[in-house]
């Protein structure tokens, strides 16, 4: 038995110290650092190589770029098509991908149903969290979704395991030899070659770095699902993003139906794409077109309201955006923005308070993106500048009115990326005209010819700044 090791991990970055420190070196966070007994027996082997006799040691040399042999990776698709897409295209072999999220918001449901859905794909659901009676109760209501999956009989190749234990999983997944493997949750898991409690920095790391090893070596996918803190972090060190391959999101107001999946890390495609999902009582059902969902129906004319064109990953969507202007009773302005940065709000305020001359310091400002979704891109600028002129001068714009344009702080409209997308999903949703910059190149960028307008069936209004945008809107 090897002598029994201490030593102190930080919670925030996982650094390791030989002492207690009060301020962590790394990530110069307070009072972040907790005591675990370590005992790595010498001459221990990993359990998944002390499990699978047929992995042998091998020692790697250099080689030059053009001598190493490339084949087109093959992916496994899933049924779920916006599961498909957020990956890049389907589950690569050998992936570690990583699925956080708060605590209710779907993201056991989510894997349950991948895993209960993948014809012919033998799937090994591991569960630290659930007993095999929870897990049937929640798959039978699954098999009541109103499209069951294509070929075979639900659920007939997954295969429930409830263990914590990192050794006895290796062991049931040598005999069972799955082609898919999902873990509810990291933290639940321990490794007995850590002697600290499941959840701890060492444990998430150590269960992770055993995992990792197993889905390199075999090329078999391996899914883990992890718990987030309350700063809407994944909960554990920040090295286990950087260990897994894909770091994916799953995000939402509970108070919607409507769940985002986002990768946030992808190495095997975009880090940008994002799948939206509705929640029901048979599970989660794919939304093939958001704009839809995300654009409310009114039968009047409202003020403070705009419909912005803007682009997730490849795929663009038309979003609504609301503003709404009142005077601060207490003197005091407040500035709340959902779904939106502030500081970004900020700065067009104060744009529009500087080029325009509209008297917003002394003004209520409170900015809106409808459906529980958060955006980032910079295209709605313009739809969020003309909403809160409507807003605080109570003037509706009209319907079938839609905006793609960036402003800049002099006030100009500045270009956009892959503007003739946005204007054909606009079109296709039945929009009479749509305000882009005048700015706007071709994809290529180095033509200097104008985009064709006379392609398109809605009108396209091409401004420079932003007073020119309302002299149009507003008179």
């Amino acid at each position: 038995m090897a002598k029994t090791k201490i030593a102190y991990f930080c919670q925030s970055c996982g650094f390791e110290a030989a002492k207690w420190l009060g301020k962590c070196p790394s990530c110069q966070e307070w009072n972040t650092f907790v005591e675990e007994i370590i005992e790595k027996p010498n001459g221990a082997i990993p359990d998944w190589k002390a499990t699978n006799s047929t992995s042998t040691q091998r020692s790697n040399k250099p080689i030059q770029i053009p001598d190493i042999t490339f084949s087109e990776e093959q992916r496994m698709l899933t049924p779920d098509k916006e599961f498909n897409r957020v990956l890049g295209g389907g589950i690569v072999a050998g992936s570690l991908v990583l699925i956080g999220g708060e605590p209710g918001i779907g993201k056991s449901t989510l894997m349950l149903q991948l895993a209960l859905s993948m014809p012919n794909i033998k799937v090994l659901y591991i569960s630290g969290e659930e007993s095999e009676r929870q897990i049937k109760m929640r798959a039978e209501r699954l098999a009541t979704a109103p499209q069951p999956p294509k070929g075979g009989v639900f659920g007939t190749d997954c295969y429930i395991l409830t263990e914590t234990s990192t050794q006895n999983i290796f062991k049931q997944i040598e005999q069972l030899q799955p082609d898919l493997v999902v873990v509810d949750s990291i933290q639940t898991l321990h490794s007995s070659h850590i002697e600290s409690t499941p959840g701890s920095v060492s444990q998430v790391r150590e269960c992770t770095a055993e995992l990792l090893r197993f889905a390199k070596e075999s090329s078999t996918p391996v899914f883990l699902i992890g718990h987030i803190t309350k700063d809407g972090m994944i909960a554990g060190p920040k090295i286990l993003e950087h260990m897994v391959d894909t770091v994916l999101q799953f995000e939402g107001d509970r108070h919607h139906v409507y769940r985002i999946l986002r990768a946030v890390k992808n190495r095997f495609g975009s880090a940008s794409e994002l799948g939206i999902y509705e929640m029901l009582g048979e599970g989660l059902r794919e939304v093939s077109n958001p704009s839809e969902i995300l654009l409310s129906q009114r039968d009047e004319a409202l003020s403070g309201i705009t419909i912005s064109a803007t682009l997730e990953g490849m795929r663009p969507m038309l979003i609504e955006t609301q503003a709404l202007v009142s005077v601060s009773p207490y003197g005091t302005p407040q500035r709340t923005a959902t779904g939106f940065d502030t500081k970004r709000m900020s700065m067009l305020l104060a744009v529009l308070e500087k080029r325009c001359g509209f008297k917003l310091g002394i003004k209520d400002v409170f900015l809106n993106i409808t459906g529980g979704i958060r955006v980032e891109d910079p295209a709605i600028d313009l739809g969020l500048a003309a909403a809160i002129i409507s807003s605080n001068e109570d003037i509706p714009i009209p319907f079938k009115t839609c905006f793609a344009g960036e402003i800049g702080l002099s006030g100009e409209i500045r270009a956009v990326n892959r503007v003739e997308q946005r204007i054909a999903e606009a079109e296709k949703l039945g929009f009479e005209q749509i305000f882009i910059s005048k700015y706007n190149l071709p994809s290529g960028g180095k033509d200097k010819k104008r985009i064709d307008l006379s392609r398109y069936k809605i009108e396209v209004k091409t401004v420079g700044n932003i007073e020119e945008v309302f002299g149009l809107l507003f008179g």
